[in-house]
């Protein structure tokens, strides 16, 4: 009998460790549905800055700005909302009810109070946030305007976000898929109406995309728990399910949930440094990234997709007490995402240029933007793994004060440094500064593998709020 040859025994390790009918399954039936709803916000949200990018590329970087306020808001609902679905996943795989509707009372009280001070913000000091990014006075005109009428869609944002993501961590992903896919698809109807006067509605210019966003998010809203509690799921709790928590249960969420929330703090903060250093450098400059940032949301998809069903699968098998599978659900996750970023690199790489030229702005923008798009596509398989580290294995494992530090803190110690230094001290165009800002990527990555093979992250969090 011949010996495999050594160059083929690696490959037969890595057959046989990705050899689990069960996890591609799992994978594909909580995966798939969440790809496939960021895709669509993905394509219809680039449809929508395609449609303000008639307008010039002072509407687009007005746009990208206003959008900044909600991008915080997006991360501090994040931190708080997958904070709590660290438990509720866990909760599932314990089938404790119970637990998990009290988990999403308490994220619901923290999520409308966070959503309320961005609203107050927005309303009263839009001109004063806008210029924090921009000295341009007709830019921080415009956004300002844009940002006023976006604001009122907070709340129902924040409703309809918790209520999504609490239902994914028990597996439900279809519902939260299908009800967003339609509200998305009548915001996109709304904003070609309102932006350009079609259909019969009045042409208000950039604005009219705020006030379809408005709309939409509203009807998303109530359409999502008008589902939800007639199907009789397991986050259709009464107001009493949802406040009946005592002192020690709140204390017992908020230990891990609160560093995820500082994380995401720290990070939006340092992700806005970035947009501020981009801004700075001038309008073209943030032009450009706002425009590749809608071909990063489109690839990021798939990543997105991955990280959640693995968030999902690892919190499951340990609430059920099944750590080893955990592990190895991590891993082969890791791996896969890895793959997934070097096939959407190079996609991004080679439909480039159609896609940029949808967009009307100078041909300096223009270059700049394609410089931007092929550091983005070379590195994207290591933003990749990182997403998942944190997202899907090390926070869905428990591990929120190491999650804090990785993703939290290095954004500033690395990131945000390099990129200031060159934009500032050594005044270097666009494209350079957002390669220096991926120093943050290279970091988090030698830091977060370790953390991954120690095991050191698992942790059953279930049973702390089990005898509450």
């Amino acid at each position: 009998m011949s010996l495999p040859s050594p160059s083929r025994r690696p490959i037969r390790r890595l057959y046989a460790f990705y050899r689990d009918a069960d996890y591609f399954r799992q994978l594909f039936s909580l995966g798939a549905p969440i790809a496939f709803q960021q895709t669509v916000i993905a394509l219809l949200n680039m449809v929508a800055l395609v449609m303000v990018g008639q307008k010039g590329e002072t509407a687009v970087a007005a746009v990208g700005l206003a959008g900044q306020v909600f991008f915080l808001l997006n991360l501090a609902l994040f931190g708080i909302a997958s904070g709590s679905a660290i438990f509720t996943a866990q909760l599932w795989g314990k089938k404790d009810v119970a637990n998990l509707r009290k988990v999403l009372g308490l994220c619901l009280m923290f999520g409308l109070l966070v959503s309320l001070i961005f609203f107050l913000i927005s309303e009263c000091l839009s001109a004063q946030i806008l210029g924090i990014f921009s000295r341009d006075p007709q830019l921080i005109d415009v956004g300002s305007q844009y940002l006023r009428i976006f604001a009122w869609s907070f709340f129902f944002f924040t409703i309809t976000y918790i209520y999504s993501l609490i239902l994914r961590s028990t597996g439900n992903v279809r519902l939260p898929m299908f009800v967003s896919t339609a509200a998305l698809s009548l915001n996109t109807f709304l904003t070609f109406g309102l932006i350009f006067g079609r259909f019969g509605l009045p042409e208000m210019g950039i604005n009219g995309a705020a006030t379809a966003i408005v709309i939409s998010r509203t009807l998303e809203c109530f359409s999502l728990l008008l589902l939800a509690y007639n199907q009789r799921t397991v986050v259709a709790a009464t107001l009493k399910e949802l406040l009946a928590m005592e002192y020690g249960f709140i204390l017992s969420v908020l230990k891990p949930v609160l560093p995820v929330a500082l994380n995401e703090f720290l990070w939006s903060m340092g992700t806005t440094a970035y947009s501020v250093v981009y801004a700075r450098i001038g309008t073209g400059s943030i032009a450009a990234i706002n425009m590749i940032a809608t071909i990063d949301n489109l690839a990021f998809a798939f990543i997105i997709g991955i990280a959640n069903a693995t968030a999902i699968m690892v919190g499951n098998r340990i609430g059920s007490g099944e750590e080893g599978i955990a592990y190895k659900y991590a891993g082969r996750s890791l791996g896969l995402g890895a793959l997934t970023g070097v096939i959407l690199g190079g996609t991004a790489l080679l439909s480039a240029d159609g896609v940029l030229s949808l967009f009307k702005v100078s041909p300096i923008v223009l270059r700049d933007a394609q410089v931007v798009l092929l550091i983005f596509g070379t590195l994207l398989w290591l933003r990749a793994m990182n997403s998942i580290m944190v997202v899907g294995v090390l926070r869905s494992g428990g591990d929120t004060l190491f999650c804090l530090f990785m993703d939290g803190v290095i954004i500033w110690v690395v990131g945000v440094p390099a990129a200031a230094l060159g934009a500032f001290t050594f005044h270097l165009p666009v494209y350079w500064v957002y390669l220096l800002a991926m120093t943050e990527e290279v970091t988090k990555w030698f830091i977060g593998m370790p953390r991954y093979f120690s095991h050191k992250w698992i942790h059953d969090l279930a049973q702390s709020v089990g005898a509450n």
